[in-house]
């Protein structure tokens, strides 16, 4: 088939994204035909038609609205396109994959009601509306059990109309053997002692992937052989601040986006994520995938394919004390079982199992 994929260029921290290149990767092998509709900052991508689209950059609201009118006239000036898939918010698709949830529920999630008044924030939820009721979507995946629900709950779509398909992640990269090839050289670079108990947080958007409340909790739990590594992209002054007031700054470590985050999963105990909300976050599975517990707030997607106790620990909600008490557990369990029950529940999680959903839907959908 020939396939219309519309994203934003890809970033190599944003977990979602890789997902989305590792799919884009899996259809090419499969023998479709991919057009990737996208921004004029994408790289290029081997097998695949880029077409970057003229859009505004300053401001946020500017830059969202002439992105979606820009992809738009990009599908309605022809292409012979099977099918059209955006992984963004725009004004024209076949299928609207909800990488992102709902704004409705973000907004909600983190307490930010007198956003609803800006502009940016009633542009972004009234084309999400648009898309939700399907005025003009024709179908919308969710990749999570919880977005699912949550697009349902907000927005009724009918549900034959909603399908649920999990990311993929690339078992190869992403494999406890880094731990031998990588974590000590990881340690040795972040000066991190190899006796050390390292806590790894991966994430873009700080606040709403719960740092804060995880600052609190290595504070709380007071072992003096915890690290805490932090790698993502974001305003990191505020938390180094907090990291001083708490007394652990000497024992975190900040590394900024990361191209290579094989390596802090190779250098890690454990991976935290406490999101505030989160529709999936494939650090989860890049986590697991690395034999690596993750320890998650229920408000994120990926908590549903992690276990208290068996591949990590799931707080009910992400405060400093649910946070501290799920580290300490994790602490106490054998890291060699964990581990191997880690990788064993990433393993179902690949990029042609996503495909095969994919694939399904197109012949459902096929113009």
């Amino acid at each position: 088939m020939k396939l219309a994929v519309i994203c934003r260029a890809f970033s190599f921290h944003g977990g979602v994204e890789t997902a989305t290149a590792g799919l884009i990767a899996e259809l090419l092998r499969r023998g479709h035909a991919i057009d990737l509709l996208s921004t004029r900052a994408q790289e290029a991508m081997p097998g695949v038609r880029v077409r970057r689209l003229s859009t505004l950059e300053q401001p946020s609201l500017l830059r969202f609205l002439s992105f979606a009118l820009a992809a738009r006239r990009a599908v309605a000036g022809g292409g012979g396109y099977d099918i059209v898939q955006s992984h963004e918010r725009v004004l024209s698709q076949d299928i609207y994959r909800a990488g992102e949830g709902t704004h409705r529920g973000y907004l909600r999630a983190m307490g930010r009601h007198g956003d609803r008044i800006n502009p940016y924030h009633q542009v972004v939820r009234a084309v999400e509306k648009r898309i939700f009721t399907l005025r003009c979507a024709r179908h919308i995946v969710a990749i999570s059990r919880a977005g699912k629900d949550e697009i349902e709950r907000l927005y009724a779509p009918p549900p034959e109309r909603v399908s649920l398909v999990y990311n993929g992640v690339d078992l190869q990269r992403f494999h406890p053997e880094q731990h031998a090839r990588f974590g000590g050289a990881t340690r040795d670079a972040l000066g991190i002692e190899h006796e050390s108990w390292v806590i790894v947080f991966v994430g873009s958007g700080f606040e709403r992937k719960g740092l804060g409340p995880l600052l609190e909790a290595v504070a709380r739990v007071g072992n003096p052989a915890c690290r805490l590594v932090v790698a993502g992209k974001g305003d990191v002054k505020p938390y180094q601040a907090l990291a001083g007031r708490l007394g652990i700054a000497d024992r975190v470590r900040w590394t900024g986006p990361r191209r290579d985050v094989e390596r802090l999963y190779a250098a890690a105990d454990i991976v935290a994520l406490p999101a505030l909300y989160e529709p999936f976050g494939n650090v989860h599975l890049e986590a697991l995938a690395s034999g690596v517990p993750v320890l998650t707030s229920a408000r994120a997607g990926g908590s549903e394919v992690v276990t208290s106790g068996r591949t990590g620990w799931v707080v009910s909600e992400p405060t400093a004390a649910a946070i501290a008490e799920g580290l300490l557990a994790l602490q106490d369990r054998h890291g060699a079982t964990l581990a191997q029950r880690a990788r064993e529940s990433a393993e179902p999680f690949t990029y042609a199992a996503q495909a095969d959903r994919f694939e399904a839907l197109y012949r459902q959908l096929k113009r």
